[in-house]
């Protein structure tokens, strides 16, 4: 194909609300140097990171639940202050459109999509890592520029290409979740947030793996939680039993940490990698280590889990829930609804229906 000189798609300006999104259709395309690929974007997941990203809620300053736009903050990204403007869009499904010198695989054609936090591991950081739509561009265009060997090839997978731009953020942390707390077949797992994209992803893998899920969710959503292979469904100002579970996957945080950390059996894992009702928590010390609770912060994933997912992937073992589709042009619009919550399943922005 001949190589377009621009293309459409969003900039993000600065930290704050959707006003912080400008719609471009003069972007520069990158062109792909060694070891890199171009992509086009097929489609592109909404997810919470990018909008607290955009929010500024990583900020220290920022204090309280996801949905608080920190305007005016300056390092308001996961590691800091960021560059912009910036193309965000963690969740890529995408087709190789150029390789760059060096480059055989993945080959021109081929469907792709990477994980959202790629790994950068180095001497003094066993655990770095680089975010798509963070610190590289990412998804909210027509293309994106790749490093060949962190995109994974799914052009076999038995789903569409708005299912594969679902899987990296929710599946991705979800698994991560379920294999730093050592979740197996026989345990009880109780889920909080499991009415959301990564909770149902949780729901649904934990249950693959033969373990025995309870999820926390509005009654209006327990149902859909049961789908996804819950055997019990908590409402989220119930009071929750103690000593119970082998692990707690934990996506919210907040005041409920304490009752957490309770409900887990003595020799529990409790992971974590959210907190949208708040990352201020409080706790008794006691119940944690005089009961050997083991805590896991979960944003780093070793290649292998990706890689695990992927398999997965291609064998039709996931499928996530699909709620909406958007043009990309409309994402203010789409990320209201997100933080809305109105309804269960992920929302998926298209940048070729913003050429129409």
């Amino acid at each position: 194909m001949t190589q377009p000189a621009t293309m459409r798609g969003v900039y993000l300006t600065r930290h704050g609300g959707p006003g912080a999104l400008e719609w471009r259709e003069d972007i520069p395309v990158p062109r792909p140097g060694p070891g890199e690929v171009l992509v086009r974007v097929l489609a592109a997941g909404v997810n919470n990171t990018d909008i607290n990203t955009r929010e500024g809620w990583y900020a220290a300053e920022v204090t309280g639940a996801t949905g608080e736009t920190g305007e005016g903050v300056e390092a308001g990204g996961w590691s800091g202050a960021l560059r912009f403007p910036l193309i965000q869009g963690g969740d890529l499904c995408g087709e190789v459109v150029a390789q760059g010198p060096g480059v055989t695989t993945p080959a021109r054609g081929a469907r792709v999509t990477c994980p959202i936090n790629i790994p950068r591991p180095t001497q003094d950081n066993p655990v770095g890592f680089v975010a798509l739509g963070s610190e590289i561009d990412g998804a909210f265009a027509e293309y994106c520029l790749m490093r060949a060997d962190d995109l994974h090839d799914v052009s076999d997978a038995p789903l569409s290409d708005v299912e594969i731009a679902a899987i990296p953020c929710a599946f991705g942390t979800a698994l991560g979740l379920l294999d730093r707390a050592g979740v197996a077949a026989g345990q009880e797992v109780l889920i909080t947030g499991a009415s959301g994209n990564v909770g149902l992803a949780a729901v649904q893998l934990a249950a693959a793996m033969g373990a025995q899920v309870t999820g926390i969710a509005a009654p209006a959503k327990a149902e859909i939680v049961k789908e996804e292979g819950a055997v019990e469904v908590i409402a989220r100002d119930a009071q929750l039993p103690e000593d119970r579970f082998h692990a707690v996957i934990d996506l919210v945080g907040g005041p409920a940490f304490p009752a957490f950390i309770d409900a887990l059996r003595p020799g529990g894992h409790y992971a974590v990698a959210g907190a949208i009702a708040g990352p201020m928590v409080s706790a008794d010390l006691r119940r944690i280590y005089l009961r050997d609770i083991t805590i896991h912060g979960c944003t780093y994933q070793s290649s292998y889990v990706f890689a695990r997912l992927m398999d997965m992937v291609r064998k039709g073992e996931v499928r996530p829930r699909i709620k909406a589709t958007y043009p990309l042009r409309d994402i203010a619009r789409a990320q209201a609804d997100f933080q809305a919550k109105a309804d269960a399943g992920k929302l998926v922005l298209l940048p070729q229906e913003t050429a129409t």
